[in-house]
């Protein structure tokens, strides 16, 4: 299968989704946003990933590419392309889909509990989310749900953690694909947003269980099988 991904930094990217796709003899092109790449054509991939990054989905104004990249979304909806939103990507989605997306009550960075609603456990893609599971998050704004979607998952901190659209179209708020090496990363470069807060986590917390990365990442994986077997070249 061919799948394309967009990067919106380069501190940020696939995470085990690229040992996924290696393990499956998936091929990966990548449009890097930051380096103003070409977008690929309807016809020359199956499955979008869309990843994070510290911008808003309203932040044209700085980062001039995010107009181009909704127009792409949306094409890629449009197509019936099956498609996976992480963070912003999961912004991204909801945005070009008419839902919106504004700051969220409190920050959510570190470990913290994600439930799965019912609509989770009635659907063969979503299926993998167990009841309760510890996510790892690093957002500061969150999105209404759009119409026609299914939510899938909420935390205490925010309600609309993930949503399904269409049986094709995936948007998880928090992080499945973090690894250890990514999380380093985010700390590196999101230092500033570690200010204490009752959902901000130090980073020696954040890194203090390593066996939660495998937890996460087990789950990203089973995700991905299941959301790639509905996938049109």
């Amino acid at each position: 299968m061919r799948i394309h991904s967009l990067h919106h930094v380069p501190f940020e990217g696939l995470g085990s989704i690229a040992a996924w796709a290696e393990k499956n003899d998936h091929s990966v092109t990548t449009t890097r946003l930051y380096q103003d790449n070409d977008f690929p054509g309807m016809t020359d991939f199956a499955m979008l990933i869309i990843m994070g990054g510290p911008m808003s989905v309203h932040d044209s104004t700085t980062y001039p590419w995010l107009e181009a990249e909704k127009t792409f979304i949306s094409q890629a909806i449009k197509a019936d392309k099956t498609i996976l939103g992480i963070c912003l990507g999961a912004q991204l989605i909801a945005h070009v889909l008419g839902a919106k997306v504004y700051p969220n009550k409190k920050k959510e960075i570190g470990w913290f509990p994600v439930n799965a609603t019912p609509n989770a456990q009635k659907n063969s893609i979503t299926r993998a989310l167990p009841e309760s599971m510890e996510a790892f998050h690093w957002h500061g704004e969150t999105f209404s749900l759009p119409k026609n979607a299914q939510l899938l998952a909420s935390s205490q901190a925010c309600k609309n953690q993930a949503f399904l659209y269409t049986d094709r179209v995936l948007g998880l708020q928090f992080h499945l694909e973090t690894t250890p090496a990514s999380a380093r990363s985010l700390i590196l470069h999101g230092q500033d947003e570690m200010v204490p807060a009752p959902y901000v986590q130090t980073p020696e917390m954040i890194m203090a269980q390593p066996a939660r990365f495998e937890k996460i990442n087990a789950l990203m994986h089973a995700l991905l099988d299941a959301l790639s077997l509905g996938a049109r070249e």
